[in-house]
């Protein structure tokens, strides 16, 4: 069950983060509500892996991963749309 639980979560998280890859962004409110669901996907990440204890086979710190990467670009977005405003 726990099994289960986890790669739905993390199938939702990695396909969460592929729209993101390819949304199209209209304004800086998207980027700012894109990041915060990015940031609540790494929390949802962090808490299957606990339930889980940390067992994925690796998959689950790998998404945990690429999630923190894809914040870490999302700031890097913000920041560059807000000098360019």
């Amino acid at each position: 069950m726990k099994k289960s639980i986890a790669v739905t979560i993390l199938s939702v998280c990695l396909s969460f983060a592929a729209g993101i890859a390819i949304a199209e962004v209209k304004d800086l409110r998207d980027l700012e509500a894109v990041h915060t669901h990015v940031q609540e996907a790494i929390q949802e990440m962090e808490h299957a892996r606990a339930a889980n204890h940390y067992d994925m086979a690796g998959h689950g710190a790998k998404a945990e991963e690429h999630l923190r990467a894809a914040e870490r670009e999302l700031n890097e977005a913000i920041a560059a749309a807000k000098k360019g405003k």
